[in-house]
């Protein structure tokens, strides 16, 4: 079924809707159009938990806005798939490369975000979103612990208690979705399968050509099958029981983004009773949300990126270790 061009009037489709909405939002700061373009009912759930309501998104970005007037977002990709007839899902991957004022001297922070949007005739329905904080704090000189241990853990709400979806290549969190690149989407499903829940680190190669990139948080990038294993074992060796649970998946082929990719939102349910990389233990489970782009040619993944709130994780775990004086912090 075509798109009806109702789901991303007055541009010209939702790539070009996502990157234009974007920039007036957070480039030309147009905060109030957050009004039209949010539903009054609108629920976004990020790194620290769920915000419902829209004035809850106008309230945090104008806060972030304030925060960093010099920000600038670029679109890197935008994997979009059709949600419907009126309806698509985005995954918006933004990075930015600002100048920050620290300390008396320009510091520049690189970053990446990614938004995955839900629009249902040109309106925000649900929103699902991951920034790499850990690279803010690390390129501003700040402690990452002591950044978490003053931001509040507000826990998930709506689609986010409920179990993964049992079939996600039919029905992801944000509904039905075509079947579309289903040989390629199987694959990755069986790559995150094997590899990241199967703990099979070894067929990493049997998915991912040798010359693989990984984009991961901290501004990290991180090259052949060798780096990703060490990478992947380091996420969830604080978390040896971790297993992720795939809540919904997208694809697009575009040539201006080097052809196929598959977007998928995942969360990573695990205890925190391994490795003490975020101080003592605590033996209570915390739910990590994260997001992945695919870059598959011929078959095979060439590129990855990730990206998660490792700051948000801190704070999540401290909140169960009763460290810090929480604060009302902005999610958005």
């Amino acid at each position: 079924m075509p798109l009806d061009p109702v789901a991303y009037e007055p541009y010209q489709d939702p790539d070009d809707f996502i990157r234009e909405v974007t920039d007036r939002i957070w480039v030309q700061r147009d905060v109030s159009y957050i009004l039209d373009n949010y539903e009054p009912d609108s629920i976004v759930h990020g790194g620290l938990g769920t915000v419902i309501g829209r004035d809850g998104v106008v309230d945090g970005s104008l806060m972030r806005i304030a925060g960093t007037p010099q920000h600038v977002g670029q679109a890197e990709d935008v994997v979009w798939e059709a949600r419907g007839g009126d309806a698509f899902l985005s995954s918006h991957l933004v990075f930015s490369s600002d100048e920050n004022l620290v300390d008396g001297r320009m510091i520049r922070v690189r970053k990446r975000t990614v938004a995955n949007c839900l629009y249902r005739r040109g309106r925000m329905v649900e929103e699902w979103v991951v920034r790499d904080e850990l690279a803010d704090a690390l390129q501003r000189g700040l402690d990452p612990d002591e950044v978490a241990r003053g931001l509040r853990f507000r826990g998930y709400e709506g689609s986010m208690t409920k179990p993964a979806p049992a079939d996600v290549l039919a029905v992801g969190d944000s509904g039905p979705r075509p079947d579309d690149f289903r040989t390629e989407c199987e694959m990755v499903l069986e790559f995150l399968q094997e590899v990241w829940n199967g703990r099979r680190y070894q067929k990493v190669t049997d998915f991912m050509v040798r010359d693989l990139f990984l984009h991961t948080v901290g501004d990290t990038t991180i090259v052949r099958p060798d780096g990703y294993q060490r990478d992947l074992l380091a996420l969830v060796a604080p978390f040896p029981d971790a297993q992720f649970a795939v809540r919904d998946v997208q694809t697009n082929h575009s040539e201006r983004y080097a052809g196929l990719r598959i977007a998928v939102c995942w969360v990573m349910r695990g205890t925190y009773r391994g490795t003490p990389a975020f101080g003592p233990l605590t033996d209570q489970p915390v739910d990590l949300l994260g997001v992945s782009q695919f870059l598959v040619q011929g078959g095979r993944i060439v590129r990855e990126v990730r990206v998660f709130d490792e700051i948000a994780l801190r704070a999540q775990i401290n909140a169960t270790r009763g460290d810090g004086e929480f604060t009302d912090t902005n999610i958005y």
